[in-house]
Order: structure tokens, then C-alpha cells, then sequence
């Protein structure tokens, strides 16, 4: 699942993973934990998360590849913002085997709707759901509706880094629309759509490419 920050990937990505009970593996997700716990892993990444710029390669890919050797990996995953760069995508090639099968989704969002979702954007830190304090507002306003834990308004949400989130998105990711689109695997789906709207889509590739054989969802 690729696309710039904001545009509802880590949403779509659970319920496909719920739909089909393929793994979730966020690589966001992940660091942001790390940093939490306070790990060596967390205390390397830290400033870089902060800023908005991307963490390592070295960094991202020790994570994934030690996340892709679990056994709930085995029928199906969706990577959620991962690869982010030719070089992690090149990576992630070495790493799998030769009866994998990747669908690589760009999820498009323009920039100014990006960052009015960003703005109003709350998270859960135990759950990971996602909040918006003007779309989607949880029921208690400041709570999950799911665990009932206090929701967080994350630093790298803040409007000055979003916009550099939003631009390293566009120098370092977007290349990968190329290089996925020349082998013939790429899809392009309207973020803007309604969140049931953009699922189904998703859902339909997912289910082509299914009658072909037994596919991995990147």
C-alpha cells in the first residue's frame, strides 16, 4: 500500500487484512513503537521521525525482513507504507520467494486534502485507530471507541511536517509508481473516494489477481 501520508492507507490496509486475514505489517507503526519502548532501534529513528524524513533503508529493512519471517505471514500481508524508496523495493525483491506475488496499490490524495486530514487526525497509541476530529470523530471525543484509550494528535502530524512528509513523499516514493507500473503489477485507486467505496475497489484487484493464484498484497 503505497501513497503520501494521509491518504488512508493504514485504514484500508486493516480491513483488508480483517477481510482476508493476511498479516498487517506497518512499518510506521513499528518505528513508533520502537521509539516509545525507547529502543536502540527507536533511539536511532527518533529524529528522523520527528522531522518527517525518512528513516534508513538499513534501518527499515532489518525490521520488515525479521517481521517477514513470522509464520502469520505465510498465507498473505499487506505492507502498509513499505517500500518506500527503489532501494527498499529492490530489497524487499531479494527477500521474497519466487511464488510470491506483489500488487502494488497507490493510494492518490492531492496535497491540500491531505493536509486538512492531518490536521484534525487523532490516533489511538495501544489499537492504532484512526480519529478525525471533524470527518470521523470518535464517539467520546478524546477516547478510542474501540479500547477506550486516550488518542494522541502525533508530532509528525503537526502542519510543518506534514508538508515535509508530504514532499519527501513525492521525491522518494514516487519513483516506485514507475518502477512497479514496468512490471506490470501497479494499480492507481482514488483516495478521495468514501472510505467503503475505496475498499471495494481494493478489494476487486485483490480478487482478480486471485483467480490467477495465491497472491501477497504489498
Amino acid at each position: 500500500m503505497l501513497g503520501p501520508p494521509g491518504a488512508g492507507k493504514g485504514t484500508q490496509a486493516r480491513k483488508l487484512c480483517t477481510y482476508y486475514n493476511y498479516a498487517r505489517i506497518s512499518t510506521g507503526d513499528m518505528l513508533r513503537e520502537s521509539v516509545r519502548k525507547k529502543t536502540a532501534l527507536g533511539r536511532k529513528a527518533k529524529g528522523y521521525i520527528e522531522t518527517g524524513a525518512l528513516v534508513p533503508d538499513r534501518l527499515v529493512d532489518a525490521i520488515v525482513k525479521a517481521r517477514l519471517a513470522r509464520k502469520d505471514c505465510e498465507n498473505g500481508f499487506v505492507l502498509d507504507g513499505y517500500p518506500r524508496t527503489i532501494p527498499q523495493a529492490e530489497f524487499l525483491d531479494a527477500v521474497l520467494t519466487s511464488a510470491s506475488k506483489i500488487i502494488a496499490v497507490v493510494v492518490r490524495v492531492r496535497n491540500e486534502v491531505l493536509l486538512e486530514r492531518l490536521a484534525g487526525r487523532w490516533t489511538c497509541p495501544d489499537c492504532g485507530k484512526i480519529f478525525n476530529s471533524e470527518s470521523r470523530p470518535s464517539l467520546e471525543g478524546d477516547r478510542c471507541d474501540e479500547c477506550n484509550t486516550a488518542l494522541v494528535h502525533r508530532k509528525d502530524d503537526a502542519a510543518k511536517v506534514v508538508e515535509e512528509r508530504i514532499q519527501v513523499y513525492h521525491q522518494s516514493t514516487e519513483p516506485l509508481v514507475h518502477y512497479y507500473r514496468g512490471r506490470g503489477c501497479y494499480y492507481d485507486v482514488d483516495g478521495e473516494q468514501p472510505v467503503e467505496d475505496i475498499f471495494e475497489t481494493l478489494r476487486a484487484i485483490v480478487e482478480e489477481q486471485k483467480e490467477d493464484r495465491t497472491v501477497r498484497v504489498f
